[in-house]
């Protein structure tokens, strides 16, 4: 039976797609670069800028094997025209508000892809997901404690993903806050 993801309910998708969690893996970066590589290629804008963000940009860390990636565009940049871009690059649209869009990349009838992405699409300067991953990066210690955290809701919210991820958010939005008082690095 041939099952079409855009015709189940969330309860269906997150029985497919469950949470998983894996021990950090070098190779998450080679995979960023290479869809950065193709992101650029496939955008062709002169002032756009990409970053690894989200739990696979952590030094360290357990992670949901899936990179997260932020494109920021300029503030005169049609977010119309990028999606259709994105969209003929294999990316389909979950959700959409009038300063952000977030695509899927890797999510198939039978679960997950080998490679599978989140891309965030933002505008200039909507970028709070650089604040934590720089912060996590620079205090090991708060990014085990984070793992600690993801790794204990894991298993209870393994298949209701929005759930695991309001459950991580005070402590994202404590670390996030930090972070900007004490400012970003540039990486």
């Amino acid at each position: 039976m041939q099952c079409n993801l855009s015709e189940m309910t969330l309860e269906e998708l997150w029985q497919l797609f469950p949470i998983v969690l894996t021990e950090h893996q070098a190779y998450w970066k080679d995979w960023y670069e290479e869809e950065k590589q193709k992101l650029l290629s496939c955008l062709c804008m002169d002032t756009i800028r990409i970053h690894h963000i989200g739990s696979t940009a952590i030094e360290r860390i357990w992670a949901k094997p899936i990179i997260d990636i932020l494109v920021e565009i300029p503030q005169n940049a049609s977010m119309t025209k990028v999606k259709e871009k994105l969209l003929k690059h294999g990316y389909l649209c979950m959700s959409e508000t009038v300063n952000r869009i977030s695509f899927n990349q890797g999510y198939t009838a039978t679960g997950f892809a080998p490679k599978v992405f989140h891309l965030h699409l933002r505008y200039d300067g909507d970028a709070d997901e650089l604040y934590f991953r720089d912060y996590m990066n620079r205090h090991p210690a708060l990014a085990k404690e984070y793992e600690r955290l993801k790794i204990r809701l894991w298993k209870k919210y393994e298949y209701h993903r929005d759930a695991y991820t309001d459950a991580k958010s005070a402590f994202v939005n404590q670390y996030t806050e930090r972070a900007k008082r004490e400012g970003r690095d540039t990486a």
